[in-house]
């Protein structure tokens, strides 16, 4: 473009306060003369470039007059990435054509993406150059099941290749992965304090929920702070052998975060997917030792034990085409673990096991110890069949409680998880014995009720599988920022009563 051109096509910059899910937007009046010269359309993709800085942006068309002729309008996210001085003005250009998209529409119609195409994706993904319609293409053509073992082992090797990856000086890193979908369940602080306290180095990265009402990074930035830089991470590591931060923070594999973002607007979560999602942070991290725990459950995310031990298969192969070892165990997974469900919710549960509570969640403290026995194992702190016994010693002495506080302390301080304000609890409808409990619709009555954007939202449970209960009695105690939230929440259990079912006992 020559100096003539671009002095033509130049226009303000603009601040619209449009949040658009961390894509970049930009918005130009139609009858723009930039626009009607490039031939721009709704939905073009542009490379906007201020002085030597440049963002890679989906356009959106005004026909009214919020901007004016010269103007281009910037979102949030797009404003941001670009970091306008007064007085800048943009130039916008076509962007160039997205050749790996090639490799998306042809694994759209079944073909095998081969490991180039795979890091061809990869690289533009993290490049910016992948709108969210391109992101949501790539994750349905890599949907239910679609990759091969290889395909995984490329996908994920690219995502680790595409950020840093933590050298700890150390021979040993310990991690540990739950692979979700049960509602609760929040084992890994629990689990990273025992192991802490046992010795063992665990610099646990967590991500925050993709389809869940709250993650770990979730759930522990209701006590203390998350987002750490990586030389804040190393300082807390050196202190107290664990860290329990948000991954994201520390760009350990940026194109999973791009990835959960759309994975989470679609709510869906693949099995290659997760693998790969799971195996680069924990490659990337710097983990060599890496336990993963799969509760199986008809409503869990793995449905059936077939399904269980082909996942475990994977996860055991790509890690070790990464240089980690592997181990999963599989669990329990047909109804929720521990009472809280939502971030405040699912805190209150982790502090109540660490402080050895009376009315501490047996459940979810019987799990963390089962888990926290096979890391020790692993870890080579305890032999074999043994792990528990000590896991169990260190959290009953109160060593593992005392750790916690110590990392939330190294992290930023402690404090104590607030509930939301508005609460209501249901009833049961009739005397009779708990019979199943939906963990999806568990989950998504929490989301609907705030969580995990609102920390305080979500519900208690207040019965399990098998407890009889009688008629007026709570079911669960449900939790919202506001009213109007409370009974958009209530709504969707009217129209779902059987989230729990209760059935009365046969004479």
């Amino acid at each position: 473009m020559s100096p003539e051109d671009i002095a033509r096509t130049r226009l303000r910059p603009r601040r619209m306060g449009i949040d658009s899910h961390s894509e970049p937007v930009a918005f130009l009046r139609a009858d723009c003369h930039v626009c009607r010269s490039e031939g721009f359309e709704a939905q073009s993709r542009v490379t906007i470039t201020i002085g030597d800085k440049s963002v890679v942006a989906t356009l959106n068309i005004v026909y009214s007059d919020i901007l004016g002729k010269g103007d281009v309008g910037l979102s949030e996210a797009a404003w941001k990435r670009l970091d306008i001085d007064d007085g800048e003005l943009a130039v916008l250009t076509h962007s160039p054509s997205l050749d790996s998209m090639s490799h998306v529409r042809s694994k759209l119609y079944g073909h095998r993406l081969s490991r180039e195409g795979m890091n061809e994706i990869v690289t533009d993904v993290v490049a910016g150059r992948y709108g969210d319609i391109q992101l949501a293409a790539l994750l349905t053509a890599c949907a239910g099941n679609r990759l091969d073992l290889s395909e995984i082992t490329w996908l994920t090797k690219a995502m680790v290749d595409a950020g840093h990856r933590i050298d700890w000086g150390r021979d040993k890193i310990m991690d540990k992965h739950c692979l979700g979908g049960l509602p609760g369940n929040r084992t890994t602080p629990i689990v990273v304090s025992i192991a802490a306290a046992c010795g063992l180095t665990i610099p646990k990265t967590s991500s925050r929920a993709i389809t869940s009402p709250a993650g770990t990074a979730d759930t522990m930035e209701t006590m203390t702070r998350v987002t750490l830089t990586l030389d804040e991470m190393r300082r807390v590591v050196e202190k107290e052998n664990a860290c329990l931060v948000w991954g994201g923070s520390v760009s350990l594999s940026p194109a999973d975060d791009i990835l959960i973002r759309v994975e989470r607007a679609l709510d869906i979560d693949s099995e290659g997917q997760m693998v790969a999602s799971v195996l680069s942070k924990k490659a990337a991290a710097g983990s060599t030792h890496v336990l993963i725990d799969i509760p199986v459950g008809p409503t869990a995310k793995v449905r059936g034990r077939q399904a269980a031990d082909h996942l475990a298969h994977l996860l055991r192969k790509v890690g070790e085409a990464l240089g980690m070892e592997v181990r999963t165990i599989q669990t329990d997974g047909t109804q929720p673990i521990g009472v809280g469900v939502g971030p405040a919710l699912e805190a209150l549960d982790v502090l109540a096991v660490l402080r050895n509570q009376s009315g501490a969640p047996a459940d979810l403290r019987e799990r963390a110890l089962l888990v926290a026995g096979e890391l020790l194992e692993l870890g080579g702190i305890a032999p074999h069949g043994k792990g528990s016994r000590l896991a169990r010693e260190a959290l009953l002495s109160g060593r593992a409680g005392e750790k916690f506080i110590a990392i939330c302390e190294a992290q930023g301080g402690f404090r104590e998880p607030v509930l939301a304000s508005s609460s209501r609890a249901i009833a049961a409808p009739r005397n009779g014995i708990v019979t199943h409990i939906n963990n999806r619709l568990v989950s998504r009555l929490a989301k609907l009720a705030g969580a995990p954007g609102a920390p305080g939202a979500g519900l208690r449970l207040a019965v399990h599988l098998g407890d009889r209960i009688e008629r007026g009695a709570p079911l669960f105690e449900l939790f919202a920022d506001s009213p109007g939230e409370l009974a958009y929440a209530l709504e969707f259990h009217e129209a779902h009563p059987d989230m729990i079912t209760v059935e009365e006992e046969s004479v």
